[in-house]
């Protein structure tokens, strides 16, 4: 079958013969089928430019917010290494003060 207008006077043919009822219902089927899929192939190419983009914007997004996170967790690390130094000039100020009270 090279073109539609093809299958027009074939169907008509094949239900004229009674005998063979289930092979049209399965031609028209597979038709149907093949059609469809032609359909949904072009809805799918002239949808491409937008989900592209769409998909585009989902992975800067993704990317913008793992980076933040990083930043956030480098941010975190840097106030608890802070809190660390802060801790430890308190301890090392009260064992300087408990020395010259000892002494």
């Amino acid at each position: 079958m090279e073109t539609v207008q093809e299958l027009i006077p074939l169907a008509k043919e094949l239900m004229a013969q009674k005998r063979k009822g289930k092979l049209v219902k399965l031609y028209v089927l597979g038709s149907v089928l093949a059609l469809l899929g032609v359909v949904l192939g072009l809805m799918e190419t002239v949808c491409s430019p937008f989900t592209a983009a769409s998909r585009l914007r989902d992975e800067e997004a993704a990317v913008a917010e793992l980076q933040a996170a990083r930043e956030r967790q480098a941010l975190q690390e840097q106030a608890l290494q802070e809190k660390g130094k802060q801790h430890d000039a308190i301890l090392c100020g009260r064992a300087l003060s408990n020395r010259q009270h000892a002494s």
